[in-house]
């Protein structure tokens, strides 16, 4: 679902003034009153929240205490979960009746439309198969490939050469580390699905208050991984129980050597 106007929809109830608009002929030790959000206004985003809230809440939903943005709905029929982003918010359940009177609940308060199944949510590609759900971030390892400008063929096998020691002392110092800074935090935001880049990330990112050449020739070998993996992502299967298993190897003497 996609709120139209969202911000537009807040009640203003604090007094906020403004200067007129440039074609509006008036004194100029005079003013502009605000009746309505507008975007801009520093209260728009709290205001649209605190309406929203009120909104679901009258429909019988309660917010999740782990997450603000995720309101729940327990009935006879079923559990509903709504979960907002803004303007954008995805509507879950078993109870099929239950999404389409909440819909038209939705439609009768603010002015929406209906996306349909979901396919793309935050850089998140969706992908309902038979077996489950496959959850993937192509398109946004694309777009940040074509952000670092590596168009051509190269692939790595890993993302970082084995065995590899860092110091902050390797190398020459950067001029402007705004590109590092900028690539591996790409990376960070990668990480939701593809968990076998995570630590690749953690090490790199420990260089970024002070990069230096090595670690910017390190940082680029990332990218040349994942183009060679562009479509790997995570498989939720219909019948996973959802236990999560960790397994690590510590190796603490390395560690040590890098910190």
């Amino acid at each position: 679902m996609d709120m139209k106007n969202t911000f537009l929809n807040g009640d203003l109830k604090q007094r906020v003034y403004m200067k007129p608009l440039p074609r509006y002929s008036c004194s100029s030790n005079k003013v502009s009153l605000l009746c309505k959000i507008l975007y801009g206004v520093k209260q728009a985003p709290r205001e649209w929240f605190e309406k929203f809230m009120n909104t679901i809440y009258n429909l019988g939903f309660t917010c999740s205490p782990h997450e603000n943005a995720l309101f729940i709905c327990k009935t006879d029929r079923g559990v509903l979960l709504l979960l907002l982003y803004v303007d954008d918010m995805i509507i879950n359940s078993n109870d099929v009746d239950g999404i389409s009177d909440l819909k038209a609940s939705l439609h009768h308060h603010f002015e929406m439309k209906d996306l349909g199944s979901l396919s793309y949510f935050l850089d998140l590609d969706v992908i309902s198969l038979k077996d489950g759900i496959y959850l993937s971030q192509a398109k946004y390892a694309f777009d940040l490939l074509a952000r670092v400008r590596i168009t051509d063929s190269r692939t790595k096998s890993t993302p970082l050469e084995l065995n590899a020691r860092f110091t902050y002392m390797d190398g020459t110092a950067l001029d402007n580390p705004t590109i590092d800074t900028q690539l591996v935090g790409g990376f960070v935001y990668l990480t939701i699905t593809r968990v076998d880049i995570a630590y690749h990330v953690h090490v790199v990112s420990q260089f970024l208050s002070a990069p230096h050449i090595t670690h910017y020739a390190t940082i680029f070998q990332i990218p040349c991984y994942i183009k060679g993996t562009m479509f790997q992502g995570l498989h939720f299967f219909v019948q996973s129980s959802l236990i999560l298993q960790e397994y690590y190897n510590a190796d603490w003497v390395s560690v040590l050597r890098v910190t």
